[in-house]
């Protein structure tokens, strides 16, 4: 694949592509927040849990 047609394919992708409308947007916002926080959450239940059995820092 040379530069050329990949140059090609990215204006074609760039073309079709639209913008995120304002509810898909704070949706997408929503759903991170909501991924970041269970994913932190589990990481503090397992510190915690380490400081309970003696093994954290």
């Amino acid at each position: 694949m040379g530069i050329g047609s990949f140059i090609e394919s990215t204006k074609r992708v760039l073309r079709v592509a639209s913008k995120p409308s304002r509810t898909e947007l704070w949706m997408l916002v929503r759903v991170t927040a909501i991924g970041i926080a269970i994913v932190g959450g589990i990481g503090f239940m397992i510190k915690v849990l380490f400081w309970f059995v003696g093994l954290g820092a």
